[in-house]
């Protein structure tokens, strides 16, 4: 496998791209000359005050509750060790690799700002532990969003120190001392500020959001497909996707939606052969009509979830910060809460999508308004179920779906001797948030999958070529209608498609890409 482009993380912000590249590729990384003098010139603001008579907080005292204790300067390095070793207190299972990946190169994007007071050869050691493929062993429980994603960072911080375990670039789990040492990295003993600059930042969550922005991004393509076959299959009109209907609401990702599937549809046989004057049919279920309407809402929240991490990739978080005028300064930015936000937003765009797509599952199977389907499309029905269960399953994802989408924000829990007396929760957003993209990608496989056993079904009519290339896609993998067999397979066969963007990819063969 080719090794990924390596990304030279400077003073500004990385991009989308940038995350994607180390948090999936493996790609390696390197500080520019820029950021690694910007760092340097505030390492020497943090050394003067270290050897200043009066105390600043974070470089000579203790921190949160206990920042009212001068620390003397033969204990700082054990306040430094010491502040990584108590804040390294998550529990639960690991972490995904790519989600620690992308927080680390956000961590390390931060150093470069020059706003951290960390010493050059810190963030280069940081640099190089993420170039080389090390992942430090992260639980899943422990961070409250503020200050920031400390547990996590912290757990980050302590692999650095040469303490804690972590997986080397082959997914092995050992010491860390000894990932380090087959590296070629010498453990790091931190010094004055060093222990708060590699905790105190929203870089979990952070990097959760971008992660799932552009995971999201191609679900709603995904969507627009599945819906597009469910049309179809159900006898459904392609009317309602015109152009000038949705210029007189004009939501920008209604149109996109609107448009998709009115492409998707184009030369359908199917559809072709029920727009006649006798179609009994006067307006189709919401589901089917308002498909555009919902799918575009949910592209509109995207796009501000997106923003929201656009201007936090190019925030420095860490308190105190050192300014460029050479001061030190206590802040707030490392409150979640803008990015809490729009991650619960996003739960709520996911249960959704994923409510009206198994409506609309349950239509095909539906013999009363299915419009001359078999029921369940079943092959012999009653000695055959068909996908009855199918939907169960879609049922039980989308119930689900809808108790993650009750928002994480509203519930701050007071702690730090109530100094820390309101918190954002966005960790726990960003962490039922991956949970829901992966049930939402399942609903959507069901549903293509069904729908396109229901489009086999109205042979000899033929599908529109974009809607008939993703049940090409399907066939390859899953065998078309039939006595019953073992339907779970087919659903991780049709999920694996929906999540890899095989099943959009194969539509966008046949009429272009999708937006």
């Amino acid at each position: 496998m080719a090794v990924a482009e390596e990304v030279v993380v400077g003073v500004g912000p990385v991009s989308t791209d940038e995350v994607l590249r180390v948090a999936r590729s493996g790609a390696p990384v390197r500080l520019s000359a820029d950021a690694l003098a910007l760092i340097g010139a505030a390492r020497a603001v943090v050394d003067a005050l270290a050897r200043a008579p009066r105390p600043a907080y974070g470089i000579t005292t203790g921190f949160g509750a206990l920042a009212t204790r001068h620390i003397p300067p033969e204990s700082r390095i054990d306040l430094q060790r010491s502040v990584i070793r108590s804040h390294a207190a998550g529990t639960g299972p690991e972490v995904e690799r790519e989600v620690v990946r992308a927080m680390m190169l956000l961590r390390l994007s931060t150093f470069a700002t020059g706003h951290t007071g960390v010493r050059p050869g810190t963030a280069t050691a940081y640099a190089a532990m993420l170039s080389a493929g090390i992942t430090p062993v992260v639980p899943e429980h422990g961070s409250l969003g503020c200050s920031g994603d400390l547990a996590p960072l912290a757990h980050v911080a302590l692999v650095l120190t040469g303490e804690g375990e972590a997986r080397d670039a082959a997914g092995t789990l050992v010491p860390a001392a000894q990932a380090l040492a087959a590296a070629g990295l010498a453990p790091v003993v931190l010094a004055e500020k060093e222990g708060l600059a590699l905790i105190n930042g929203t870089d979990g969550m952070l990097g959760m959001l971008v992660l799932a922005c552009h995971d999201l991004r191609a679900l709603l393509r995904l969507a627009d497909v599945t819906a597009a076959m469910s049309v179809e299959a159900l006898l459904g009109t392609d009317r309602v996707f015109a152009a000038d209907l949705h210029a007189l609401r004009p939501h920008p990702g209604q149109a996109v939606a609107a448009a998709n599937m009115t492409r998707l549809l184009a030369g359908s046989a199917v559809v072709a052969s029920h727009r006649t004057p006798d179609c009994p049919v006067v307006q189709d279920a919401y589901s089917l009509r308002c498909a555009p309407q919902v799918a575009g809402a949910a592209r509109d929240t995207l796009t501000h979830a997106e923003q929201v991490a656009g201007r936090e990739l190019a925030a420095a978080i860490d308190n105190p910060v050192v300014t460029r005028d050479g001061r030190i300064e206590s802040n707030g930015n490392f409150h979640g809460a803008p990015l809490a936000y729009v991650l619960d937003f996003l739960a709520v765009v996911v249960a959704d999508v994923a409510n009206i797509s198994e409506r609309r599952t349950d239509r095909l199977l539906d013999v009363a308004r299915s419009h001359g389907l078999p029921p369940f499309l079943a092959h012999d029905p009653g000695v055959d179920s068909g996908h009855m269960i199918a939907q169960y399953t879609q049922a039980a994802l989308v119930a689900d779906l809808k108790r993650l989408a009750v928002p994480a924000a509203v519930d701050s829990i007071p702690s730090s001797a109530m100094q820390e007396d309101h918190v954002s929760m966005g960790w726990s957003a960003a962490r039922k948030l991956r949970r829901g993209l992966a049930a939402l990608t399942r609903v959507l496989a069901i549903e293509a999958l069904t729908a396109a056993r229901a489009l086999d079904l109205r042979a000899p009519l033929t599908p529109a070529p974009g809607t008939g290339a993703v049940v090409a896609a399907l066939r390859r993998h899953v065998a078309g209608p039939g006595p019953d067999r073992h339907l779970a397979p087919e659903i991780d066969a049709a999920a694996r498609l929906a999540a890899s963007g095989e099943l959009v990819a194969a539509a966008e063969s046949a009429i272009g890409a999708l937006d």
